[in-house]
């Protein structure tokens, strides 16, 4: 089976949870994600504020395996308000296939959807638990793909995560990874009233470990191909435009094939549509 973590930090912030070192922290999740049996990935930096270095650290160490490695720009949508496309386009060219947004440094906005637009990205936007953020923005971008981690809370916020349910549930653009979620009852009513392909597997390394949050995926019992969506399908197909139209195709891009209805429109990966 083909496991695509789709949530990835390369450093730690700060946070004293293994080597401060970007590399050293990527090293040790690839040493953890290894015995489990997972060897690709979407790397993205750490929550630090300012992203413009530690970009540049994920687009290498990334384009050193081009054929396992995606990677995500993050964004400070509130410090780099004015210059988020610009940043965005730049990161695409060096094949960037995805946004990522913290809460730590203020909600998504307008601009970040704008470019998530242009250059067909998801944005995995961590809101803090403000899921009515999520589906503001969500309607406003019917074209972007919302992926909300932790299904929007990682302190646990059972009520957060339960409104965030029903947003999968209900507003066709939005999705949620798997990383960090302990109570394991809203993961399995995620994947049961929204389906397993609104829901992708992630860990949230380097500070948890792949192996446990790959069990809970196991532990949900899916029929063999709902569990392939999650465990790598479903990235993989979200991604999928950014990566054939930005400075770098991968090995990822092999299955994009392009599905055209009745009335000639391009239906090529935006099943939310």
């Amino acid at each position: 089976m083909d496991i695509v973590d789709s949530h990835v930090h390369v450093g730690t912030a700060g946070v004293p949870l293994g080597p401060a070192d970007p590399a050293a922290s990527f090293a040790l999740w690839r040493r953890r994600a290894a015995a489990v049996g997972i060897y690709r990935a979407v790397l993205m930096a750490a929550p630090v504020g300012a992203y413009a270095a530690a970009n540049r650290t994920v687009a290498s160490l990334a384009g050193r395996a081009p054929r396992r490695w995606l990677w995500y720009v993050f964004v400070n949508a509130t410090e780099d308000r004015g210059r988020v496309g610009t940043i965005v386009a730049e990161a695409h060219g060096r094949g960037a296939c995805g946004i990522k947004v913290h809460w730590s440094d203020g909600p998504a906005t307008d601009e970040v959807g704008l470019a998530a637009e242009r250059h067909r990205m998801p944005v995995l936007f961590d809101p803090g638990g403000d899921v009515e953020q999520v589906v503001w923005l969500a309607e406003r971008h019917p074209g972007v793909a919302w992926i909300v981690p932790h299904l929007s809370s990682f302190s646990d916020d059972w009520r957060a995560q339960s409104r965030l349910i029903n947003a999968l549930a209900t507003v066709p653009n939005i999705f949620t990874d798997t990383s960090g979620v302990r109570y394991f009852d809203l993961l399995t009513e995620a994947v049961a009233r929204a389906g397993a392909r609104k829901v992708l597997y992630g860990s949230d390394g380097p500070y948890l470990h792949p192996a446990p949050e790959l069990a809970k995926i196991f532990a949900l019992d899916l029929p063999p191909a709902e569990r392939a969506l999650i465990l790598g399908g479903n990235v993989l197909q979200l991604t999928g435009p950014a990566r054939r139209t930005g400075g770098r195709r991968t090995a990822f891009a092999g299955n994009g094939r392009s599905r055209t209805d009745q009335s000639g429109t391009d239906r090529r990966n935006t099943a939310w549509l």
